[in-house]
């Protein structure tokens, strides 16, 4: 017994180490944008502000365009978010309940869209966004990231699992597909489709390398890419670079806090889909 509890300490005292090493960045990051300028670039090690101010904030909220970044993080994450569920929901009910030509192939497509990494599409995407013109458009932002396979096949899996008799009946009542699939399947599935639509928006919101290659325009970018904008005439103002960022993550933060049982969920079914 003694061994198994020395055994245990360790674990618990690595797990504690270990957990201080990742939160320590983000304690240093939350600091430093109490700091003064001077103080921040200062040499040696400052664990709690010497002088602490909130300018770095009030700059960030006054002297920059960070509501109207907002505004654009939240309708380009919207508008991906309720597209890629509609879409997933439609083609996942598609795949698992209807009989089509094509439909094993196009099954297989899905799952072949793994082999293929995001950031390689990146220059397919552009000429794509260019020949529409949507280049510094919003709608240029949200376009490459209706690409969500893994939604479709989540679905799919659980419309398989939905007993067959729910289906004859409704349709012995005279249900339609869209009936069918509005009115049984995805009220049968509104946890699976919370947690993806939380796990979704959170991806949308963080999303940099897109929107920073598609909009040039400071009135059209997200947050993650205004985080860019925010300098000063001496070059990088670190305080205010760390404050905007931490402005940026507010909202992911709170939606994980509130959700953080959907967001588990959703992050488990994508790791058990891609495993």
């Amino acid at each position: 017994m003694r061994h198994l509890d020395l055994i245990g300490l360790v674990v618990t005292l690595a797990t504690v180490a270990l957990a201080i090493a990742w939160a320590f960045p983000l304690y240093w990051g939350l600091v430093t944008t109490f700091k003064h300028e001077y103080e921040i670039v200062k040499p040696g090690i400052q664990l709690w502000p010497a002088d602490f101010t909130f300018e770095n904030y009030v700059h960030v909220l006054l002297q920059t365009k960070i509501g109207l970044w907002y505004i654009n993080s939240l309708i380009t994450s919207g508008a991906v978010t309720g597209i890629v569920m509609l879409m997933a929901a439609s083609a996942g009910y598609a795949i698992s309940q209807l009989n089509f030509p094509g439909r094993t192939l196009f099954w297989w497509m899905i799952m072949a869209s793994f082999m293929v990494p995001i950031p390689a599409l990146i220059v397919n995407h552009f000429i794509l966004m260019g020949q529409f013109g949507w280049v510094n458009t919003l709608a240029g932002v949200i376009a490459p990231q209706l690409i969500a396979p893994v939604t479709v096949i989540i679905y799919k899996q659980f419309f398989d699992s939905v007993p067959k008799d729910f289906r004859e009946a409704a349709v012995m009542d005279g249900a339609n597909e869209f009936q069918l699939l509005f009115r049984i399947y995805l009220p049968m599935n509104w946890g699976i489709t919370t947690a993806l639509a939380i796990i979704t928006f959170i991806g949308a919101w963080n999303l940099f390398l897109w929107p920073f290659l598609a909009v040039s325009s400071e009135d059209k970018m997200n947050i993650t890419v205004g985080i860019t904008q925010v300098h000063d005439a001496f070059g990088v103002s670190y305080g205010r670079d760390l404050a905007v960022a931490m402005l940026a993550a507010l909202p992911v933060a709170l939606v994980y806090l509130i959700f953080q049982r959907r967001v588990t969920q959703a992050i488990m079914l994508s790791a058990g889909i891609k495993g």
